[in-house]
């Protein structure tokens, strides 16, 4: 049975995952610790998570490393693991595809797909089976995108949408 990848994000407004530099301020100052936004339950379904180098280094960031998945990290110029997550993490120079067959003979089942462009590249793979996408109310006007250019139209079908007293709006979409 083929892995399959699942996106669990948030944006603003206009689309961005983060401002030009990569902070996250924007979405960070509207958490608000007393609203589940479904992530826990959203991870406890999964059982790996496939990142970007970029977001590995912003995630490298956090004082703790917050992820009890192994985490494969796609990446063409990323060598070297720190000490403290040999055996959590694993990089490779691999095409969407590849990785998803990868992970699928190390026999993982559900993939949660992070990171801008690691997602544009498996959505244009057609490797996403759902895009859960938390909405911050706020423009950026600019920064980085969530979707870029795709080769053809990627149909959606709505699963569910819920609103939040913080003024997020949270929405999960299939691929059709």
């Amino acid at each position: 049975m083929p892995t399959t990848g699942h996106v669990f994000i948030a944006t603003s407004l206009d689309g961005f995952i983060a401002r030009s530099d990569g902070t996250l301020d924007w979405l960070l100052s509207r958490d608000d610790p007393t609203e589940d936004h479904g992530y826990d339950a959203f991870i406890a379904t999964m059982d790996c998570i496939v990142m970007g180098r970029g977001t590995f280094e912003s995630v490298l960031q956090f004082p703790d490393w917050h992820y009890t998945l192994p985490v494969l990290v796609l990446s063409s110029t990323l060598q070297t693991i720190p000490d403290h997550l040999q055996g959590k993490v694993t990089i490779a120079n691999l095409p969407p595809t590849d990785a998803m067959q990868h992970l699928a003979t190390q026999g993982h089942d559900r993939a949660y797909i992070d990171g801008g462009q690691i997602i544009q590249s498996f959505l244009r793979a057609r490797l996403i089976e759902t895009l859960t996408i938390t909405t911050a109310p706020v423009l950026l006007g600019a920064g980085r995108p969530l979707f870029g250019t795709l080769p053809a139209d990627v149909p959606l079908i709505h699963e569910t949408t819920k609103t939040f007293p913080s003024g997020l709006v949270q929405s999960t979409w299939r691929l059709a």
